[in-house]
C-alpha cells in the first residue's frame, strides 16, 4: 500500500491520556508516578514542546512511552532499525507505559527518531555498521560531534523527533549548534520536537512550549521560573560563594 504524504504543519501528535482501565497495578512502576495518579493529559499545540524537571519526576519514562506511541523503540533508534541494546536501557519502561497510553494524531506520522543518551553508541555502532564503507562513520568523532553528527544526519526531515537529555556530550558552544538545527527543523514546518532537557540553554529555544514536569504534574512555565535557570543564574552572579555554600547545605 503507498503511503501518503501530509503536507500539514506540525504538530502531528496532539494529545496523549492515561487510559485507567489499561492501567495493569496503579501501585507499579510506571503508574506509580505521581503525575500519573491524577487524571494525565498532555496536549500538543506547538512544533517543538520542552519539559523540564528533577531527576526522578519520569521524563525519560514518558518519552519512551511517546516514542513507543510512535513506533520506535523505546531504547531508541528510529522506526525499522533493529532494537538497539537494551542492556544499554535497562530502566526503559516506555513500553509497559505506552500500553496504557492513548494518542490522537492529525494526521499519524511515524517517521523521524528517538534519540536516548544511554543508548547512543549502539545505536550509532549499528548506523555505520549497515552504512557499510561509504557509512556516515558516527563513532571515529568524539562524542559531542557524534551526537551532532546524527542529529544533522537524521532530524532535517518530516516526522516526530524526540530528545531524551541531548545535552548528555554536548558543550555550552554545541548546544547552540543544536539549537541551530531545531531552528532548521522548526522551519522545515514538517518536524515535531519533543525534548526533555536540563540545559537553559535548550530550554531557552524561541517559541517552544515549556513545560515543568513534577509530582503535580505538567505545567507551562517560563525559563525563568524553572529551578535550573535560576541555579545556574546564582553561580553566575558569584560563582565561588555559590558552591561554598551548596556544599555546606
Amino acid at each position: 500500500m503507498r503511503r501518503t504524504q501530509t503536507h500539514l504543519p506540525a504538530p502531528y501528535l496532539r494529545r496523549i491520556w492515561l487510559d485507567r482501565d489499561a492501567v495493569p497495578d496503579a501501585d507499579a512502576y510506571p503508574w506509580c508516578l505521581p503525575f500519573l495518579r491524577e487524571e494525565f493529559e498532555l496536549s500538543f499545540d506547538r512544533p517543538i514542546t520542552i519539559i523540564v524537571g528533577e531527576n526522578g519526576t519520569g521524563k525519560s519514562t514518558l518519552l519512551e512511552g511517546i516514542a513507543v506511541l510512535a513506533g520506535y523503540d523505546e531504547a531508541g533508534g528510529g522506526k525499522g532499525y533493529r532494537p538497539v541494546d537494551h542492556a544499554q536501557a535497562v530502566e526503559a519502561m516506555g513500553g509497559a507505559l505506552a500500553r496504557s497510553l492513548r494518542a490522537s494524531w492529525l494526521p499519524k506520522v511515524t517517521d523521524g527518531w528517538f534519540f536516548r543518551a544511554e543508548s547512543f553508541f549502539s545505536v550509532a555502532r549499528y548506523l555505520d555498521g549497515v552504512g557499510g564503507a561509504d557509512g556516515p562513520d558516527f563513532l571515529s568523532h568524539s562524542h559531542g560531534e557524534g551526537f551532532l553528527r546524527v542529529f544533522e544526519e537524521r532530524c532535517q526531515r518530516r516526522g516526530i523527533f524526540i530528545f531524551d537529555e541531548p545535552e548528555s556530550a554536548l558543550s555550552p558552544a554545541r548546544q547552540i549548534e543544536f539549537l541551530k538545527l531545531l531552528r532548521r527543523m522548526d522551519r522545515l514546518g514538517q518536524c515535531q520536537v519533543i525534548m526533555a532537557t536540563h540545559a537553559p540553554i535548550l530550554m531557552a529555544y524561541p517559541s517552544a512550549r515549556l513545560l515543568a514536569l513534577s509530582k503535580y504534574g505538567l505545567d507551562p512555565v517560563t525559563i525563568e521560573q524553572t529551578r535550573h535557570f535560576k541555579l545556574i543564574r546564582e553561580f553566575c552572579l558569584d560563582p565561588a560563594t555559590f558552591v561554598e555554600t551548596m556544599m555546606e547545605e
